[in-house]
């Protein structure tokens, strides 16, 4: 209980725009970047000197995003450049061409935040290839694109004459799934055979960020690479940033506005996990909480479901893999 209320009342942040050291020759992809925590990434890794991708569906909103940041550091010496990539998460079939047209660009890949997701969509709603629509654009497509991107952040990580670890991939979750998963974290069955539960659908796919996250782990661990999951928000979904996520759900985005924290903050969360040297190797498959910080007391159900069977674990969150790889592979 005592590690849930502590992210109801986070410390001041300890890493911020005032504090990063410069970032400049490091390469950040950043899907959904145009908006609410990612669009306050964009600018504080921009403004540290960064060459920032906006990854997203919407060319025009990422252009408007793009001057915005640029007029917002316009006084700032060093700053870095901006970049559009389109992708769409919630179709397999388009996935592949972004990641391509990304390495056809470039040949250094520092930090992937894997930042993009839907929440509470209408009831039914289904990606194109048929797959529940929240489990598709929040896991089914990162899992597809960090997979396509992993040579290059390998090669990135090879390169480095840095600190293991400085090359990561970011995912995002929420504290719902502390609040909310059912034991075990998800029900596997409900995947392939969703309930007409919005919520409960949600809850799954960013349970499986966090398996993502530590599967990931295991699989670059070796290369030097760190992969987290940070979960910028607290409290029910949409947690209590500023942003669009519930951009379905427009009541609810009105009745909460007034309790609801800046998106940077939420910035402050993602920048912590992808930039801070408080995080290392050994932090593989963790998780990372408001305002930047590791989390103290994630509940031991789902620790177990990140350990294999052979580990003394449950092996749910490698089942889950399995599943993603399963789903993928046709599109690799």
């Amino acid at each position: 209980m005592g590690a849930t209320l502590s992210q109801f009342f986070p410390p001041t942040p300890s890493l911020t725009e005032n504090n990063l050291p410069s970032q400049q020759g490091r390469t950040f992809l950043i899907t959904g970047g145009y908006s609410g925590v990612g669009l306050e990434l964009s600018k504080i890794l921009y403004s540290a000197g960064g060459s920032v991708y906006i990854a997203g569906r919407s060319e025009s909103s990422a252009r408007a995003a793009i001057e915005e940041i640029k007029a917002g550091a316009k006084n700032v010496e060093g700053a870095g450049h901006l970049s559009f990539l389109y992708l769409d998460l919630s179709d397999l079939s388009l996935i592949k061409g972004s990641a391509m047209e990304f390495l056809e660009k470039e040949g250094r890949l520092d930090v992937l935040f894997n930042n993009a997701g839907v929440s509470q969509p209408p009831v039914g709603s289904v990606s194109k290839q048929g797959h529940e629509l929240q489990v598709a654009t929040n896991c089914l497509g990162p899992f597809l694109f960090t997979s396509l991107l992993l040579p290059v952040l390998r090669e990135t990580a090879a390169s480095l004459n840095a600190p293991e670890g400085s090359v990561r991939i970011v995912w995002t979750s929420s504290q719902v799934v502390d609040l909310s998963a059912p034991t075990g974290g998800l029900v596997m069955q409900e995947l392939d055979t969703p309930p007409k539960d919005n919520f409960g659908n949600y809850v799954n796919s960013k349970t499986g960020n966090w398996f993502l996250a530590s599967e990931f782990g295991k699989q670059v661990k070796n290369n030097g690479i760190l992969s987290v999951v940070q979960k910028p928000t607290c409290a029910k979904n949409p947690g209590n940033l500023k942003t669009n996520l519930m951009r379905n759900k427009i009541w609810m985005m009105y009745m909460s506005y007034p309790l609801l924290y800046p998106g940077k903050l939420g910035a402050y969360t993602a920048l912590w996990a992808g930039v801070s040297h408080e995080l290392n190797l050994d932090d593989s498959g963790g998780y990372v909480i408001l305002w930047g910080r590791k989390h103290p007391g994630p509940r031991v159900d789902l620790l177990d479901a990140l350990k294999t069977i052979e580990e003394a674990g449950t092996g749910r969150a490698n089942e889950f893999w399995k599943w993603c790889v399963a789903k993928t592979v046709d599109y690799s």
